[in-house]
């Protein structure tokens, strides 16, 4: 019994347990991304954004 069995009867076999599958992985996907996209926006824009320069304007 192979990988490809094992993954198969845990996740394919079933419609249910392969949606789940699906949702889990696109949300995993999407923070992952997100994350990663803000990070390096806020990298490559580092003393421009409001959060790096409010304190010379706050009294």
């Amino acid at each position: 019994m192979g990988i490809s069995n094992t993954v198969y009867n845990a996740i394919f076999k079933r419609t249910s347990t392969y949606t789940l599958a699906i949702v889990a992985s696109a949300l995993f996907f999407e923070r992952t991304f997100d994350l990663a996209t803000e990070t390096i926006f806020e990298k490559i824009n580092e003393g421009k954004l409001w959060k790096h320069i409010k304190h010379n304007y706050e009294k």
